[in-house]
């Protein structure tokens, strides 16, 4: 089997009202999507985020156009041999959007392998569990959205089957937001876990402030408390609170991660496989966690890491977005990844990704 073509497609669906997190703000729900084909008629997808860019020719479609001639006229099972040939540092560069392109060219890869091999991803990469717990992602500010709808929010969440839900903080007073932070967990009760994400808005000082009122409220996890650039500073909050540190959605390479772990920055790893290197990379990262017994709660798109986080041993948590959040997947395919009644989600038995992209619905929202 060879590789006759790759190509990317940007899609963007808006938001309405713009979401705010503890740092930015999303007008758009935005993918870059990567098609390779074969000469054997097999279609690979694979996906990484879009620039939170106006409108128009994504960098990222360039990079990857670049990139594909290192691909075309290669056996896809080759993942190492690719992976190899498309991480040079002194060509493509060593983070950022290039390690983004070549992780959705990756992606695209191994739902190639794995269709050509009749199994779902999960079942090829290891096979370790066919059902994973899942928490709902949310809690973001919005315009004209108070204490109230923020709880009947969450709340919402845990009705659908969440027995773990997720909020944002940071962008206002640790104060404002421990008032948040409170009533969420009043209105969810003590039995569901609550977890909390920063995104990299404090300086380590506040940081540990809000670790120490997060104990209060037993917060499953404390995420991205300060830059990703700041290991330090989140070894600090790591050892100054029982709250957990979860971060790594920011983290390109099993040598960042190395960093990251050696750095005792978190005892939760949240590898994103759309930023750091793709599939490929992202069973190094494991790997990596497992030899320091960090658990591993994979950042983005269920379609995709779900197969990543039931493939290894003690799966911790699946993040899970609802079209309030990830706009672009209420459309983008034509399966859905449920919340059974017991807040877990069955892992799709379809060969390769196991969910079928729906082109024709996401046709109105490709920017060219």
């Amino acid at each position: 089997m060879k590789v006759t073509r790759v190509s990317a497609e940007v899609y963007a669906k808006p938001h309405d009202p713009p979401i705010t997190n503890g740092k930015y703000t999303y007008t758009h729900s935005k993918n870059v999507v990567v098609r390779i084909q074969t000469d054997e008629g097999i279609e690979g997808v694979g996906i990484c985020g879009g620039l939170g860019l106006p409108s128009g020719r994504d960098v990222l479609v360039t990079v990857i156009e670049n990139m594909s001639e290192a691909v075309i006229g290669e056996d896809p099972f080759n993942v190492e041999r690719i992976w190899d040939r498309l991480y040079q540092p002194k060509i493509f560069g060593r983070k950022g959007l290039t390690t983004r392109a070549l992780s959705a060219i990756d992606i695209a890869l191994w739902d190639v392998v794995a269709r050509a091999v009749g199994q779902p991803l999960y079942r090829l990469l290891g096979g370790y569990t066919d059902e994973v717990r899942a928490y709902i992602a949310g809690g973001y500010y919005e315009a004209g959205k108070g204490i109230p709808e923020l709880q009947d929010e969450m709340l919402g969440y845990v009705e659908q089957g969440a027995n773990a839900v997720k909020m944002k903080i940071g962008a206002v007073s640790l104060r404002e937001d421990e008032r948040r932070v409170a009533a969420v967990r009043d209105a969810i009760g003590d039995e569901v876990d609550l977890l909390v994400d920063a995104n990299n808005a404090y300086v380590t000082a506040d940081a540990v402030r809000m670790a120490r009122i997060l104990e209060s409220y037993d917060a499953f996890w404390f995420e991205e408390p300060v830059s990703p650039d700041n290991m330090a500073g989140s070894a600090a909050v790591a050892n100054s609170s029982s709250v957990p540190v979860a971060a790594g959605e920011n983290e390109y390479t099993r040598w960042g991660f190395r960093e990251l772990f050696e750095s005792d920055a978190v005892r939760i790893a949240n590898p994103d496989a759309m930023v750091l290197g793709g599939i490929t990379e992202y069973r190094r990262v494991a790997a990596l966690a497992s030899a320091y017994e960090i658990p591993i709660a994979p950042h983005g798109l269920q379609e995709i890491h779900i197969h990543l986080l039931a493939a290894f041993p003690f799966p911790l948590i699946l993040e899970y977005y609802n079209p309030n959040v990830a706009g672009l997947n209420e459309v983008m395919f034509h399966e859905k990844l449920e919340l059974t009644d017991r807040g877990t989600v069955m892992l799709p038995q379809g060969p390769g990704l196991g969910v079928e992209f729906n082109w024709d619905a996401l046709r109105q929202y490709r920017e060219e």
